[in-house]
């Protein structure tokens, strides 16, 4: 597989804009550490759950094209983004059983010292999150249902179907779209690219509206966000590429092409759900503190739309592959 070209070696090397005041203040040293490409939607993922549980972390800069050789002896994919974790050191089991003063000295110490050890993968990452962080008084509401009954295990499995749909129907459609160039029109068409992306979109927010009122029968508001009311890692796991729809419309012709108020035709009311969940996106601090400045992002992103990136998403949609 090809590495890295020079395209991607020279890409900006850190955040900007609020993205910028919000990485400086987390950069004093602290347990849980979250290393970042800034420009990375994968890792806007995660940075947005922590923002978002209001969690203590120390945000570290990577330029996935020169990984320190520290980051890599944490996590030797070098992925980002990836969370390290202080986990405590095992306790032996002579120990445990507290065999002599000297064991007991020996247990209490092992109990304080903790490894640093690596979580990867963005919806893994704001899963361990959500779960480890789960006290509301602290940390806010859950970013998934929680709670026993069969009611919240049926939520849980539902908001991972839809996680699953963004996952492996909409960001995929994103990529093969923003990396078109004439040279592929005959694998694909740009118009190709583009009812496939808007495709994937309508079927995520017609689930989002409930047309059949489903959910008031369960008693459950309908939006802003897909569980209602309620923000939910279902938001999270979308808003990154939301956020960077601009970029095809930047670059490519006839941009996104989704349809102005009142000109959605039969899809006007699944178009209407989505002005109304991204006009809530752009108002919400956790999201836009993440955010680096645009033309930042339209300098980094002119390697996709060229198809001249050597990055593993870019390799993955040019082959036609899954998400690494």
């Amino acid at each position: 597989m090809a590495g890295p070209n020079e395209v991607d070696r020279t890409i900006h090397s850190h955040t900007t804009g609020a993205a910028a005041e919000t990485a400086a203040a987390h950069q004093s040293e602290k347990p849980l550490k979250l290393y970042a490409g800034w420009f990375c939607p994968f890792v806007q993922r995660t940075w947005i759950t922590l923002n978002e549980k209001n969690i203590d972390y120390q945000y570290i800069e990577i330029n996935p094209y020169h990984k320190d050789p520290d980051f890599l002896k944490l996590n030797p994919r070098g992925l980002v983004p990836t969370l390290g974790v202080p986990v405590p050191a095992p306790v032996t089991s002579a120990n445990a059983n507290g065999d002599s003063n000297d064991d007991v000295t020996n247990n209490a110490s092992a109990k304080k010292e903790r490894k640093l050890k690596p979580i990867y993968e963005s919806i893994v990452i704001a899963e361990y999150l959500d779960e480890h962080y789960s006290d509301t008084t602290k940390h806010g509401p859950r970013l998934l249902p929680s709670g026993d009954d069969s009611l919240a295990a049926y939520e849980r499995a539902r908001c991972r179907l839809w996680i699953d749909h963004i996952s492996s129907r909409i960001v995929p459609a994103f990529y093969r779209f923003i990396q078109h160039t004439p040279e592929k029109d005959g694998q694909y068409t740009i118009d190709d690219a583009r009812e496939e992306l808007l495709k994937q979109m309508k079927v995520f927010f017609q689930e989002v509206i409930d047309l059949d009122g489903e959910r008031e029968e369960m008693g459950q508001a309908s939006g802003p966000w897909f569980l209602g009311k309620r923000f939910s890692l279902v938001d999270v796991t979308l808003i990154p590429w939301a956020l960077r729809l601009f970029l095809i419309d930047h670059y490519k012709p006839s941009g996104v092409g989704i349809p102005e108020e009142g000109k959605g035709g039969e899809d006007e009311e699944v178009w209407r759900r989505w002005r109304g969940w991204f006009g809530k996106v752009r108002e919400r601090d956790s999201v836009m503190s993440t955010m680096s400045a645009r033309e930042k992002y339209i300098e980094v992103y002119q390697r996709y739309a060229e198809d001249k990136t050597g990055s593993q998403v870019g390799q993955a949609t040019r082959g036609g592959k899954s998400m690494p």
